[in-house]
């Protein structure tokens, strides 16, 4: 059982940057493909980006260029630095981590474990 934990949201004003991490305590996340999974108020789950064992990434285009997903050294966190920042911007992130992840699952629904979330607000 993986017990993951996001941490770092908060309220940031648009064209800020704000990083999030996603940790499991007293365990690394380097046998997990480690994906950022964002809900909007009223909207569905929207899959933003994952990280692979071997450290490739994909984004959504909603995201790309400006989020940035890694792996610290030692394999227990992963980040996800997020810059020029929208009101659009605005969710609970959530973390979500797929056992045997060589490569990123194609929908939110394939991964295994979840954390409870941490809520970005971007407004001025």
């Amino acid at each position: 059982q993986l017990a993951l934990v996001e941490s770092g949201g908060g309220w940031v004003q648009p064209g800020g940057s704000l990083n999030i991490s996603c940790a499991a305590s007293g365990l690394t996340l380097d046998d997990y493909a480690i994906a950022w999974v964002r809900q909007a108020p009223g909207k569905d789950r929207e899959g933003i980006s994952c990280i692979t064992t071997g450290g490739r990434t994909l984004y959504s285009a909603s995201v790309k260029g400006r989020f940035t997903t890694s792996r610290d050294r030692a394999g227990t966190t992963v980040y996800l630095m997020m810059d020029s920042l929208k009101p659009e911007d605005t969710a609970v992130y959530f973390c979500a981590a797929a056992e045997g992840g060589s490569s990123c699952r194609r929908l939110p629904g394939d991964y295994d474990f979840w954390g409870p979330g941490t809520s970005v607000t971007v407004s001025s």
